[in-house]
């Protein structure tokens, strides 16, 4: 079959694909039919695979400014489009952008160490020993709650609210709605607490109680861990702009209504 050229409004595409052998035998009728270039030269990604993979992606073409549009090969496709290799130019062209703004932490280790990283969904702070975390909260320089007992304890984005946040009983969040989740891992003491809801613009610091005696690893985006951290301070950045692509009446905002539903 002669190659189709995708050069409608977006531009010449690069296909990427997970390690599955569904999404690389696409990704190679895919190339096949329409073409393919490097990443660096294209004017939009087609990503193929799971969240997990569009995650992955992002974090890849960070900087960049390009579009990112995912077709579902894998199990989990929040993030992704329906799979098809009919009409590709057309759905690219007509696609609708959602910009996401990702989370920036600062931890600081028990040795000093400070580290930074990004998280498009979450940042996490976890239990590593076999007693309950302490954290202290403290939100735009303000001390929220002196203590709380938990198991683990993080901050959401609304893009990242249908995924551990929600596993954790989080609520979901409307794209757009300019706040984040804080929500606590089986909390123990305050018994009843599950977090709350912050403005996008707040900073979000957690300290750590007796780090020795319970200690913390924090997480960002499950790629990014720093084990005995001491603090995490979580601020949206919104200086890096992520761009992905939906097809007509399944963005993000439709997505996040049907899920509360299912």
């Amino acid at each position: 079959m002669p190659q189709e050229q995708a050069k409608a409004q977006r531009g010449e595409i690069a296909f990427v694909a997970s390690d599955t052998e569904t999404a690389q035998q696409a990704l190679s009728r895919l190339a096949a039919r329409y073409g393919s270039v490097p990443p660096d030269r294209a004017q939009v990604i087609v990503a193929l695979g799971g969240d997990g993979f569009m995650l992955q992606t992002l974090h890849e073409t960070e900087g960049r400014n390009v579009p990112v549009y995912g077709m579902n090969c894998g199990t989990i496709g929040f993030l992704m489009n329906e799979f098809g290799e009919e009409g590709l130019t057309a759905r690219l062209s007509a696609a609708q952008e959602e910009v996401l703004n990702p989370l920036r932490m600062h931890a600081v280790a028990a040795d000093g160490s400070a580290h930074e990283a990004l998280a498009i969904n979450e940042v996490a702070l976890l239990r590593a020993g076999p007693q309950a975390a302490k954290l202290k909260i403290v939100v735009d320089g303000t001390v929220r709650m002196e203590e709380l007992v938990c198991d683990g304890a993080l901050v959401s984005t609304p893009a990242g609210s249908t995924a551990y946040n929600y596993s954790a009983h989080g609520p979901i969040l409307p794209i757009g709605s300019d706040v984040l989740a804080l929500t606590a891992m089986a909390a123990f003491r305050p018994r009843r607490w599950r977090g709350a809801l912050l403005p996008k613009t707040a900073v979000v610091r957690f300290e750590v109680i007796e780090p020795e005696k319970r200690p913390v690893m924090a997480d960002a985006d499950s790629r990014h861990s720093v084990r005995d951290v001491i603090s995490v301070e979580i601020r949206s950045e919104p200086r890096v702009r992520h761009r992905i692509l939906f097809d007509p009446g399944h963005g993000l905002e439709e997505r996040l209504t049907r899920e509360q539903f299912e």
